[in-house]
């Protein structure tokens, strides 16, 4: 596996997405991961749930465009991103990013890129249903301007 990209309904257990970048590779002595998971707040509401919805294609070819563009950037090994979709309840698993490199800065740097670019590139739809009520989700000015201190 060099990079790898699962769109899927299914929970993954991290112990096991670690122990796949890991497996036969004794070129690169960085792993790094993230994972995010539903909160119960946003934007001073108390979250229940949350629906993701993807352009299928389209949400893959995206995503191995970012992985591309961190290849290019940074010496990174292997790639594994995980995006759920469906209804999630709070405390699951939504995304999981994981970076292989010979040296740690590349990987960090390269994880975050990645996970910066898939929440303003990647076509996801999230709805979100709250003690408010149910509404859909735009993209947050602060993820936009994090992804913009890349370029």
């Amino acid at each position: 596996m060099t990079s790898e990209i699962s769109i899927q309904h299914q929970d993954f257990a991290l112990a096991d997405e670690v122990a796949l970048l890991e497996q036969d590779n004794a070129t690169d002595g960085a792993v790094v991961t993230f994972t995010g998971r539903v909160r119960n707040n946003n934007n001073d509401t108390e979250v229940s749930t949350l629906t993701l919805e993807h352009y299928p294609g389209m949400t893959e070819k995206s995503l191995a465009k970012i992985i591309a563009t961190a290849k290019e950037r940074w010496d990174i090994g292997r790639v594994k991103v995980i995006h759920r979709i469906g209804a999630l309840k709070v405390g699951e698993q939504i995304v999981f990013v994981g970076v292989t490199s010979k040296h740690r800065k590349d990987a960090f740097a390269a994880n975050e890129f990645i996970m910066d670019y898939l929440k303003v590139q990647a076509p996801f739809w999230k709805k979100e249903q709250s003690d408010k009520g149910e509404q859909w989700l735009d993209a947050k000015h602060s993820d936009e301007a994090k992804a913009q201190q890349w370029s």
